[in-house]
């Protein structure tokens, strides 16, 4: 995929984003909406793929997991991504299965080898089902977990090391992370391997009603903080794909335009300094 800005698909904006003339305009879609042999929502997509590239994105294959991943949503998976080629693919770096119950969570896990063993295999595994590489996205942090043996920027370049995974850098969710924990948002951008980072996603976040934790909502405008690790982040890795989130509050389809618009203004004048 070319390093262009892409906007996360909503079927309300069906009929814009079909008629959306940006160059290099993309959308990514969760695998799990479209999970389904036929009906409206994969008619939809399949002319949405027509017109412009896809990209999928799971969140509920647990890879951070005790068990291997569940094999009818891998099979789903698998078919979805036979049916519509998509130019990236990625995952959770989370767990949100148990005992064959699902939560409406995306839960991290103490960095340990023994996890760090654990989540390779599963990332391994849905690799060798789907034929291609994933990308792993870092988690969001709330809570502060006990028993780490790797820093997260450290375990997230093993894994990608162990696995052959690439990795989805999530800026929103270090920036709420760095505020929840207490640590430096670009230190932790520095520290990312830039040769192992496929595609990158900005998001709004908000304050909980104590006023005092970040929450990963995706129901805001991206900060102005968001946007400056971001400009740090690409002029440092260069240029990668960018996906603007959006799932609640959703604005007019023109709003998240203007935030992708922005987004590929960063991209171009990256790809201008490296010409």
């Amino acid at each position: 995929m070319v390093p262009a800005a892409g906007v996360g698909f909503k079927a309300e904006h069906f009929a814009e984003a079909l008629a959306a003339p940006a160059a290099g305009l993309w959308f990514e879609v969760h695998a799990e909406n479209y999970m389904v042999a036929g009906g409206p929502r994969i008619a939809m997509l399949e002319t949405l793929r027509r017109h412009r590239p896809l990209s999928i994105h799971g969140v509920g294959m647990s890879l951070a997991g005790s068990a291997e991943p569940d094999p009818e949503h891998l099979g789903a998976l698998k078919r979805l991504v036979d049916r519509f080629e998509p130019a990236l693919v990625s995952e959770h770096l989370a767990w949100s299965r148990l005992d064959g119950r699902c939560f409406p969570d995306l839960l991290p896990v103490p960095r340990t080898n023994e996890v760090l063993t654990r989540c390779a295999a599963n990332i391994g595994r849905v690799q060798d089902a789907l034929g291609r590489q994933i990308l792993i996205e870092n988690p969001t942090h709330y809570l502060a977990l006990s028993d780490h043996s790797w820093s997260e920027t450290s375990f997230l370049a093993e894994l990608a090391r162990r696995s052959g995974c690439g990795l989805l850098i999530d800026v929103n969710n270090v920036a709420v992370g760095a505020h929840n924990l207490g640590y430096d948002p670009a230190s932790w951008l520095q520290a990312i391997p830039a040769d192992h980072v496929g595609e990158v996603h900005l998001a709004g976040h908000s304050l909980d009603a104590e006023g005092t934790l970040l929450i990963d909502s995706h129901d805001e405008p991206i900060s102005e903080h968001v946007w400056r690790l971001y400009e740090q982040f690409a002029a440092r890795i260069g240029p990668r794909p960018t996906l603007i989130e959006r799932d609640g509050n959703l604005p007019p389809f023109a709003d998240l335009m203007r935030e992708r618009d922005y987004a590929q203004n960063i991209l171009a004048g990256e790809l201008a300094l490296a010409a």
